[in-house]
C-alpha cells in the first residue's frame, strides 16, 4: 500500500451515523422536487391538502451508516478493475494537478476526521498531496444551462431494450443457485436483483474508469455551481470520509479503487457508504469485492433491499384504470413524494378504479400508497399506483424514471426467461 490510513490512535474511531441518506442517479445528479400540483374538488373532500416535499440530491446508492460490517474484510482492486463482461467506451478521464493538500477547505476536512476517525494527519496530508482535479468528473456533474423536459419514454428505451433484457437473461442463468439463495435469504424477487444490476452496470459491463478518490474529492470540494451546491460537496464529503475509512479497514490503497465520476463502485455500483453498511461476503471467502465477485454483488444488493424495508411478496405497483375519471385522481394526488403517504381508500373513495383483476380492493383499502408520475412530452402522462417496495427501489436512485424502469426490466427479464 503506497499511503498509510493507519490511525493515530490505537483503536479505530467509528463514524457514528448521522441520520441523512445519499443516492446517485446513475448518473445524473439532481434534486427530486415537484410541487404539489392542485387537487380536483372530488380529491380534495376527501385527501385533504398535501404539502410540498424536497427530498435531497442523490449521490448513488450510498446510504449513510445505519449498520456496521461484520469480520468480513472488504477486498479493492490495486489495479483498474477488471471488468465481469467487454467494457463499452466511456468518458476518457482528464485529470489537472491540483495541491489539495494546499487547499484550506481540504485543510479543515482533515482537521474533521483526525478528530472524528483518529487518522494520522500526515498520513492525509500525503495523500491529498497525490490527488489530482478531475474535469471529467466536475464536466458529468454540473447541471445543464437548460434543463430538459423530464422524458419517460426515451428515458425507458435506454434500459428496457434487448442488450438488458438478453443479458439479464445469462446473468440469471449463469447466477441461478446465488440468486435463488439470496432471493430466499432476503425475501428480494431475482429479477429485482438482476435488474438492479442490468440498470447500473450492464451486469458489470460498464463499472467506471476514475480513480474514486480524485472523483470524491473533486465533487467534494470543487463542484461546479449549482443551486443546492454546498448541501452536494457535503454528501460528497461524507462519501469521501467513508472512502478513507473504507480502506483503512481493509488495509487497501485509496488510490487503487476505480468507479463511476460520481464515487459508486463495482458490479452493483455502491457509494463507500454503502460498502461498509450494506455489502456482504457472499461467497463465504472472508473477502467483500463487488468489483469480480458477482456472488458479492447479488447478495449486497439483496441485503441493501432488505434493510431498507423490502416486504417479501409485496408487490410494487399497482396498474391504475385508464378511464378520465381515475386519471384524473391520478395526475391530482401525483405530488411527487416518495413515500407512501395517502391511502389506497382515499382515492377508491373519490371514485377512482383500478386495472387490477386480481386485487381484492376491499381488502387492501389501507395499504399505504404514492402516485408516481411518468411524463412524456407530446403524450398523455402514465401513472401508477407504488406501494412500499417501489419506494424502496427509490432508496437505491432516488427517481421514479429509475425506479420503474427497475420494475419493468426485471418483469421482461422474467418474462423472457420463462419456459
Amino acid at each position: 500500500m503506497q499511503d498509510s490510513l493507519a490511525p493515530a490512535q490505537s483503536r479505530r474511531a467509528q463514524r457514528p451515523d448521522n441520520g441523512r441518506t445519499s443516492n446517485c442517479t446513475a448518473y445524473g445528479l439532481q434534486q427530486f422536487t415537484r410541487p404539489v400540483r392542485a387537487l380536483s374538488a372530488t380529491l380534495s373532500a376527501t385527501l385533504g391538502t398535501t404539502l410540498t416535499t424536497t427530498l435531497s440530491a442523490a449521490l448513488c446508492i450510498g446510504v449513510f451508516a445505519v449498520t456496521t460490517l461484520g469480520a468480513s474484510s472488504v477486498h479493492a482492486q490495486t489495479s483498474r478493475p477488471k471488468q465481469v463482461a467487454q467494457q463499452s467506451t466511456e468518458f476518457e478521464e482528464e485529470v489537472v494537478p491540483q495541491r489539495y493538500a494546499a487547499n484550506p477547505d481540504v485543510d479543515a476536512f482533515i482537521n474533521d476526521v483526525v478528530a472524528r476517525d483518529g487518522f494520522n494527519r500526515a498520513e492525509l496530508q500525503k495523500i491529498f498531496s497525490r490527488v489530482v482535479f478531475s474535469q471529467t468528473a466536475a464536466r458529468l456533474a454540473a447541471p445543464p444551462a437548460t434543463p430538459g423536459q423530464k422524458n419517460w419514454t426515451n428515458y425507458e428505451k435506454r434500459f428496457l431494450d434487448n442488450t438488458r433484457i438478453n443479458g439479464g437473461v445469462r446473468f440469471w442463468n449463469q447466477n441461478a443457485d446465488t440468486l435463488a439463495r439470496a432471493a430466499k435469504q432476503y425475501g428480494v424477487p431475482e429479477e429485482i436483483i438482476v435488474a438492479i444490476i442490468g440498470v447500473e452496470t450492464i451486469y458489470g459491463r460498464n463499472m467506471g474508469n476514475f480513480r474514486t478518490i480524485d472523483a470524491l474529492t473533486t465533487l467534494a470540494f470543487d463542484y461546479p455551481p449549482a443551486r443546492n451546491r454546498s448541501e452536494r460537496m457535503a454528501l460528497f464529503r461524507n462519501e469521501l470520509e467513508n472512502l478513507l475509512l473504507y480502506a483503512r479497514e481493509r488495509a487497501v490503497d485509496p488510490f487503487s479503487i476505480y468507479g463511476s465520476y460520481a464515487g459508486a463502485i463495482g458490479i452493483p455500483q455502491f457509494m463507500p457508504s454503502s460498502i461498509r453498511n450494506y455489502a456482504v461476503d457472499y461467497t463465504g471467502d472472508g473477502k467483500i469485492n463487488l468489483t469480480t465477485d458477482v456472488a458479492d454483488a447479488i447478495g449486497s444488493v439483496a441485503n441493501f433491499l432488505k434493510q431498507h424495508g423490502w416486504q417479501p411478496g409485496q408487490p410494487v405497483v399497482w396498474n391504475i384504470a385508464n378511464d378520465r375519471g381515475s386519471q384524473g385522481l391520478a395526475e391530482a394526488g401525483a405530488d411527487g413524494q416518495p413515500e407512501p403517504h395517502w391511502k389506497l381508500s382515499d382515492f377508491i373513495k373519490a371514485g377512482m378504479l383500478m386495472n387490477e383483476p386480481r386485487l381484492d380492493v376491499g381488502a387492501k383499502l389501507d395499504t399505504p400508497v404514492l402516485i408516481v408520475d411518468l411524463p412524456t412530452p407530446g403524450q398523455a402522462t402514465q401513472y401508477r399506483m407504488g406501494l412500499n417496495n417501489f419506494y424502496v427501489l427509490t432508496r437505491y436512485n432516488r427517481s421514479f424514471f429509475y425506479a420503474m424502469s427497475v420494475y419493468d426490466l426485471a418483469d421482461a427479464i422474467k418474462a423472457a426467461r420463462a419456459p
